[in-house]
């Protein structure tokens, strides 16, 4: 019991669960709340509502399949965690696709990218009370969406990326439709920040709030505009480019504040950098196959192998020991959200319950991320 001597009034330590259906833990995530008043003394985050045991499928699947079980996890990445896969074979192979492949994978990449950041936003805002966010997301987003249904016949669950290039070529329609987009999206991002970043209310919800430093992001393995946003300097497409990535200019966005509204303001200024990227690429798609000469079976070499690759979330890894079969012995996802997820506690002590829900917020949370 504790008591505060100036009312003379007692409170009591309890303990509530939030989740997990709880609309705020973005997906089937349980959290148990030991709570002072309003006050966040722990939060225990507990998992397993939706794991599927898709790494022990991985190890009786062929390595064509497993790129399709892929876009299940962080299903707002799923080209992405579709590459991580497909270069993982491919390097483990020696195999190295062509300029054509590479550029249009980057282009799907940084396209998912801008997707993924403009659900969050529109869902960050509905978490703290302003649903017109969430609308205006949605409507920048649908065109995306449609663009990625025309590539490859579907909308979220999607496979594009395969095992030595692309299922197909892109739609005579695709740079088209992407530079359209682009012109309408240039105009719109800067209403973001007239409805969002620049409210007070959202303003006082967010700034220093939730606080992460650079030394516990890096303690804690927190990757992505999460951790860019205190100032630790992870993004994969720099320090191991892979695709066409060395072919673009853009700029790792880096806050030190390491609250919400760095976090936030983090995933804003990367949009600006996704659209350059494209169009330094769009107008440039080299001519050749969108598909290398593959085996059939493909069988990789007796060892280990490991990529890593950027999703929105911050670094994906993809760890494959082979013993020389058409499955692998053993296939590890290191998730960015599982690590990320692992120093929501360490920001929330000493915060408020609402203060929690902007904190999950800014984490961007995608629990079959974490719940493999």
């Amino acid at each position: 019991m504790m008591a505060d001597k100036k009312a003379g009034l007692k409170s009591q330590e309890y303990f509530i669960n939030m989740g997990p259906q709880h609309p705020s833990t973005h997906g089937v995530l349980r959290l148990l709340l030991s709570l002072d008043g309003e006050i966040v003394k722990k939060v225990e985050p507990h998992l397993g509502y939706i794991h599927r045991s898709i790494e022990k499928m991985c190890e009786f699947d062929s390595y064509g399949q497993i790129v399709h079980l892929t876009d299940r996890m962080d299903y707002l990445a799923s080209h992405i965690n579709n590459e991580a896969v497909c270069l993982a074979v491919e390097n483990a192979l020696e195999i190295e696709v062509n300029e054509r492949i590479k550029t249009i994978r980057t282009i799907i990449a940084e396209l998912q990218r801008l997707s993924s950041h403009q659900l969050w936003w529109g869902v960050m805002g509905m978490d703290l009370g302003a649903i017109t966010t969430f609308l205006y997301g949605f409507r920048d987003r649908e065109m995306i969406t449609d663009i990625f249904e025309e590539t490859c016949g579907a909308r979220l669950t999607m496979n594009y990326n395969m095992p030595g290039g692309l299922m197909f070529d892109i739609h005579p329609d695709f740079q088209k439709k992407v530079k359209a987009f682009l012109k309408h999206f240039k105009k719109k991002l800067p209403e973001y920040d007239q409805l969002l970043s620049d409210n007070v209310i959202f303003r006082e919800r967010t700034v220093g709030v939730g606080k992460l430093s650079k030394e516990d992001a890096i303690s804690y393995g927190v990757t992505g505009p999460t951790g860019r946003a205190s100032g630790f300097s992870n993004d994969v497409r720099k320090q191991e480019a892979y695709s066409a990535y060395n072919k673009v200019n853009f700029k790792e966005i880096l806050y030190t504040e390491g609250d919400c509204f760095a976090r936030y303001k983090a995933r804003i200024d990367e949009m600006w950098e996704s659209m350059h990227i494209i169009e330094q690429l769009i107008d440039n798609i080299p001519e050749g196959l969108y598909r290398e000469k593959m085996r059939k079976v493909i069988k990789l070499p007796k060892g280990e192998y490991y990529q890593r690759v950027e999703t929105p979330r911050g670094e994906l890894g993809v760890y494959i020991i082979s013993e020389g079969g058409m499955s692998p012995y053993r296939l590890k996802f290191r998730s960015p959200g599982f690590s990320n997820l692992s120093a929501l506690d360490h920001m929330a002590r000493g915060s408020k319950i609402a203060d929690l829900v902007a904190i999950m917020s800014t984490i961007d949370l995608v629990i079959p991320d974490i719940d493999r």
